[in-house]
């Protein structure tokens, strides 16, 4: 099973959009694959489960999303030139072993024209720390809002194609 992971808990997010469609670009490859937002988080996540308070329901998500999964993911927005703080409490809140060794893929999203990729390979430091092994292929999506139409699907041909060979690459990883 892959896990998406849409990293941002931001409301209504041209991330948790992306990560939808790969969601069901991973599923048309017959791939089982549940999406994962981390809008669904607990608002106290950064206060009681880091500090190993485990509220039910942080472990019921875990359990769901985190656990079973072989590989995740992560669709990953730009927040002042990194990746989003509420990404680094989850991972401090999730215990180190529970994913180490598991298979990532990113994909940085951005308004501006370089996809995330300085965040990317932020976070490419932390998960290796963490002994999660990351694909070389980071896909950085730029210039998010123009490539949305009004419902909130991609209208660029390029960007459908590389996510798909993206999945591809998550799929046989």
């Amino acid at each position: 099973m892959i896990t998406v992971i849409s990293c941002t808990n931001r409301a209504n997010s041209n991330t948790l959009k992306i990560a939808e469609h790969y969601v069901q670009v991973l599923e048309k490859q017959g791939v089982k694959a549940l999406l994962f937002s981390f809008g669904d988080l607990p608002h106290d996540l950064a206060f009681n489960e880091v500090f190993n308070k485990r509220s039910e329901n942080f472990q019921q998500l875990l359990n769901q999303f985190i656990i079973p999964a072989q590989k995740f993911v992560l669709v990953v927005p730009e927040y002042n030139g990194s990746f989003p703080g509420i990404l680094k409490v989850f991972l401090d809140a999730v215990q180190p072993e529970v994913n180490r060794g598991k298979k990532t893929m990113l994909l940085g999203v951005s308004s501006g024209r370089a996809g995330n990729l300085r965040g990317m390979e932020h976070l490419t430091g932390i998960l290796n720390y963490l002994g999660m092994h990351v694909h070389p292929n980071k896909l950085p999506v730029s210039s998010v809002l123009t490539l949305l139409d009004a419902e909130g699907k991609i209208k660029d041909e390029g960007t459908l194609k590389a996510i798909e060979k993206h999945a591809m690459d998550a799929v046989s990883y």
